[in-house]
């Protein structure tokens, strides 16, 4: 989806509204219109991640993706896949509950393993780690490392957002 025509509604209504006033309130819109588009982009595709989770939830069945691809945003529907081995488990919450954002830091090195391991499995990173933390939950609550005297585990599973 190329987010350009809506781009260009906002500012061509930035323009229309500059309009009115006089040549340097035209010069300061133009240089709005400049520096806005990227926020506006931004903002855009803030919402359609926010309208594609919504709209998982609402179907239950089927994950609803928003991905970058170059400039364009594309629309990904896929099925919930649970990684090899491993059954498709219920999910911890009921369909329903309310999704919350956080803030995660993760040493560079932890970031790029993650994102390579979710490519492997054509998610984003976000559903990649929404699934490890679910996971995660089910086998106990401890950190990976932690319990069953300090051996390591591995994460692994699938979340239904």
């Amino acid at each position: 989806m190329d987010l350009t025509p809506y781009v260009s509604r906002v500012e061509d209504s930035l323009a229309a509204a500059s309009a009115v006033g006089d040549e340097s309130a035209q010069r300061v819109a133009t240089a709005l219109t400049s520096a806005l588009e990227p926020a506006v982009r931004l903002a855009i595709m803030a919402a359609l991640g926010d309208m594609a989770l919504e709209v998982t939830d609402a179907l239950g069945d089927r994950i609803v993706e928003v991905r970058l691809d170059g400039t364009d945003v594309r629309v990904v529907v896929s099925e919930p896949l649970a990684p090899e081995g491993v059954e498709a488990e219920m999910p911890l919450a009921s369909g329903g509950g309310e999704l919350s954002r956080i803030t995660l830091r993760l040493p560079d090195e932890v970031k790029v393993k993650a994102e390579q391991a979710a490519a492997a499995q054509g998610i984003s990173l976000n559903t990649w780690l929404s699934r490890a933390a679910q996971q995660a939950l089910r086998a106990g609550g401890s950190p990976p490392g932690h319990g069953h005297g300090g051996r390591a585990h591995r994460v692994r599973g699938w979340v239904q957002a």
